[in-house]
């Protein structure tokens, strides 16, 4: 069985006009909530063996400050794809992590991340910024994942839900 940890980016900053939505960084709630969720990754024994983040500026920190509050210390994997992902994105992406590979984090943005999660357990969960989901999924190998795959929802927190 294989394990998805699925969140979206922490809270960005829309401070600086002009900026292209690629570039926004994270705003200082993202940079307080980010560790945060980390923390309760490390806490719930949930330490994934490989993150994947979209290569938008506030995922990627996200993944930074997550992987550092986790104690994960292997390299983050950008994924292009996973910027304005499409549930077909989010297939490509997860179906091609290599089988040594048993716990995955994947951060991204919506719309596409609760779309690609209502398709993986059947029902709508909202992903606010720096949300949560563990979702069992029944594979052996990654590349068994594809869109008929049903998961099972684990678990989902918010950061607000840690205050």
């Amino acid at each position: 069985m294989k394990t998805l940890l699925l969140m979206r980016h922490a809270k960005s900053s829309w401070s600086e006009e002009g900026l292209p939505d690629h570039d926004r960084p994270l705003s200082d709630r993202g940079k307080r909530d980010a560790p945060r969720m980390g923390k309760l990754i490390l806490d719930l024994n949930l330490v994934p063996h490989r993150i994947i983040s979209s290569t938008a500026k506030r995922a990627r920190r996200t993944a930074r400050k997550v992987a550092e509050a986790c104690g994960f210390s292997n390299e983050i994997m950008k994924e292009s794809q996973l910027y304005e992902a499409s549930i077909t994105d989010w297939i490509l992406v997860l179906s091609n992590v290599g089988d040594s590979t048993d716990r995955v984090l994947a951060i991204g943005h919506n719309p596409g991340i609760e779309e690609f999660l209502e398709k993986l357990i059947g029902d709508y969960e909202p992903m606010p910024t720096a949300a949560l989901a563990h979702v069992a999924l029944p594979i052996d190998r990654w590349a068994e994942f594809n869109g008929e795959t049903q998961g099972e929802l684990i678990g989902f927190w918010t950061p607000k839900e840690l205050d």
